[in-house]
């Protein structure tokens, strides 16, 4: 049996404000891999908020980030946010051109601990400049996570194919 299981696949055809990806985080993994591929919005970056057992979007300044921005055409540049509202950069696009990529998600469903974060992206624009991105994220609440919402930080997400695996670990 493979250790790396698909859980969800989401299609995103159309402009939307947000995307809820709900009921994928269970007792039966302690890692989740969520990638995405062909997704367009008119913004630069797309967060992850985590949707708690009771179906609510956890909104609250509970999440602390760390980012790293590698572009082609100017320096690197580091990010950090404490008590922030959502997951930052979790995907990373360039105003509607294609971004792609992969993060975990660490212990989501697990109400005695923290759920932890780790992502990497690229984007490209039109003159062709290529953006690239890593970080690492966590929630500070000990409560059971069982979904996740996208939403960008300005605008639609236009489109996105965004699939949720857990990962089994053996011992």
């Amino acid at each position: 049996m493979s250790n790396l299981r698909l859980i969800n696949e989401t299609t995103v055809t159309s402009g939307v404000a947000t995307v809820n990806i709900e009921d994928v985080f269970s007792a039966d993994f302690d890692i989740y891999k969520i990638s995405y591929t062909g997704t367009s919005a008119s913004a630069v970056s797309v967060e992850l908020r985590l949707i708690n057992s009771s179906g609510s979007v956890i909104t609250a300044s509970n999440y602390d980030n760390a980012h790293l921005s590698m572009t082609s055409h100017t320096a690197f540049a580091k990010s950090r946010g404490t008590n922030q509202a959502f997951m930052d950069n979790f995907f990373a696009i360039n105003n509607n051109n294609d971004g792609s990529g992969v993060g975990y998600l660490f212990n989501p469903f697990s109400s005695s601990s923290y759920t932890f974060g780790l992502f990497q992206n690229d984007s490209h624009n039109t003159t062709p400049q290529l953006w690239s991105g890593k970080g690492i994220s966590v929630l500070k609440q000990t409560a059971s996570m069982t979904g996740f919402q996208l939403y960008p930080n300005s605008a639609n997400l236009n489109s996105a194919k965004i699939r949720t695996y857990g990962l089994r670990v053996d011992s």
